[in-house]
């Protein structure tokens, strides 16, 4: 999941603005949204819908060219939402010929990324929208949220079941046990038949190898170098005269102290090569053994390393295999111990967790029913369905109709029924998307239900952000923000303005949803009332 995505628990996260152009009759429309609850207004058919469908878009739902208006060649909606101390602008762009793009803060990206980042930010409820508590896994997260049940224990003793599994496995799940053993021993072995006294052996080996195939040669050399430069030879001799005729001259005493010096260094190399020619071993045997030494060490390097102390590593290795190998029995049984004492444990924490949530569900249940009471589904009901290991299977399942079955909220089918449900759940399910959209909650109520939508719409937005798509004056009225959708001529083609509405703006508006004339004095003092009761 993307850092974006991965944010929104941020108490400053929601959609700051919104532009649409060659959407419908849609040419250019800019929104600003504010924070709390914001009421969508105008006339039917002004193109509040395409505000929703906007929206949706920007979650990634699917794009119909059909959409794309008669003000160029391709439909494009841009929002910028804030994330904390970040902000992200999320685009989607529809031609009339072609697939869709998906851009993020400026970069084409795909609409499954667009999906991704949006899944926790927005949240559509209506007919065709997008809305995450639909899916069993957003259920059973925002039960276990609701009921402060912590799952920190059960995920760590499953994690450690999955580790030690996969140790067992490990020790034991070799399919060539046996031939794995014996090729470790055999390789191990024959290194240490080897014996390699050290890392440098091969390189003094070659030294004595090069002394030794010359052994006659050398010798000879070496003797001759010592009879040549030996005391009572011709050249000390001759130094020696040399020596006598400069001694008690000072001009020459450089050349005295010289001369006596090359004497000693003359007899000094004399006598090292006399001994030198003495030690060494006229033996054709010994030369065979190091080259035969030589060529077993070659090939032991040519098997296991470029050098002998490469060589040496792989036997330590190859002895370390062998022991694990060699204690595997051993290590199972102490692995199979330590699972057999988790899975215990973990037996026990995923009945705890069950335990939770079955007690938790019906208490949740009932909530949600109060509201739905309240909203004009005067017979709906809730249940939980929780089954599985540790009750993870959780799926809420509703009847809103007398004598109607219990099915998934996700079947719910009209889209009026399905917008106040989910509202009526968001109310006691608090979880994830940051800012909700209701489209159509309004739909087939009126009177009282309708300032009992609102109102819950208005409570449901002191720790988010709503908007809602609404007809009637009394939702309007429990909104922070009011923006009116208008539909206009220009040029002989429909065009739509958006604004948002100040003050006296909002009670000629509310005035003309609540009698369709909107300079109605009596429409105007009904509108100013329903907005003072609503705050």
């Amino acid at each position: 999941m993307s850092e974006v995505a991965r944010t929104t628990s941020s108490k400053d996260t929601r959609l700051l603005e919104m532009h649409v152009s060659n959407l419908g009759v849609i040419e250019n429309a800019s929104l600003i949204f504010s924070s709390g609850m914001t009421a969508l207004t105008g006339e039917t058919g002004a193109g509040k819908t395409l505000i929703v469908t906007a929206l949706q878009l920007l979650t990634g739902q699917r794009a119909d060219s059909g959409l794309i208006g008669p003000f160029g060649d391709e439909a494009r909606v841009d929002a910028r939402y804030i994330i904390g101390d970040d902000e992200i602008v999320i685009s989607r762009a529809v031609p009339r010929d072609g697939r869709s793009r998906a851009y993020i803060n400026g970069s084409i990206s795909t609409v499954s990324s667009l999906q991704e980042i949006t899944e926790n930010l927005i949240e559509i409820h209506g007919q065709h929208g997008h809305t995450s508590l639909e899916k069993t896994a957003e259920q059973r997260k925002a039960l276990d949220k609701y009921a402060k049940i912590d799952l920190t224990n059960l995920k760590a003793l499953r994690k450690a079941r999955e580790e030690l599994k996969g140790a067992l496995l490990e020790t034991l799940g070799h399919e060539n046990f046996e031939k794995e053993l014996e090729l470790l021993r055999f390789q191990e072995n024959e290194i240490a038949q080897t014996q390699i006294e050290s890392p440098e052996e091969e390189e003094r080996l070659k030294e004595s190898e090069i002394l030794l195939a010359n052994a006659t040669g050398n010798q000879y050399l070496s003797m001759k170098i010592s009879e040549t430069l030996k005391a009572d030879s011709p050249l000390i001799d001759e130094i020696g005269k040399l020596l006598q005729e400069t001694r008690g001259n000072p001009s020459l005493e450089g050349f005295e102290r010289e001369l006596t010096e090359l004497i000693q260094i003359i007899t000094d190399i004399s006598s090292n090569a006399r001994n030198f020619s003495e030690s060494i071993d006229v033996d054709p045997q010994r030369l065979d053994e190091i080259q035969q030494r030589i060529a077993l060490l070659q090939d032991i390097r040519r098997k296991y390393g470029e050098t002998l102390q490469v060589v040496l590593e792989k036997q330590k290795q190859f002895a370390e295999q062998i022991q694990i190998l060699e204690n595997a029995d051993q290590m199972a049984q102490e692995i199979q111990e330590q699972l057999q004492k988790v899975e215990k444990d973990l037996a026990a924490e995923e009945e705890k967790i069950e335990t939770l949530r079955k007690k938790a569900a019906p208490k949740i249940a009932r909530e949600i029913e109060l509201y739905l009471h309240e909203m004009s589904i005067p017979d709906g009901k809730v249940e939980f369905r929780i089954d599985g290991v540790a009750g993870e299977q959780v799926e809420i399942k509703v009847s809103l109709n007398h004598g109607q079955e219990l099915q998934p909220l996700r079947k719910v089918a009209s889209g009026g029924e399905l917008a106040r449900t989910t509202l009526a759940a968001r109310l006691v399910l608090s979880t994830e998307p940051e800012t909700l959209i209701f489209d159509e909650v309004d739909a087939g109520i009126g009177g009282q239900t309708a300032l009992e939508v609102g109102n819950c719409l208005k409570e449901l937005s002191a720790d988010r952000q709503v908007l809602v798509v609404t007809h009637l004056a009394q939702v309007a009225s429990y909104a922070d923000t009011q923006i009116q959708v208008v539909k206009e001529e220009n040029e002989g083609r429909p065009s739509i303005t958006v604004r948002t509405l100040d003050k006296d703006q909002r009670v000629v508006e509310i005035s003309r949803m609540l009698s369709g004339s909107p300079d109605s004095e009596n429409a105007q003092k009904h509108a100013n009332e329903l907005l003072e009761n609503a705050h």
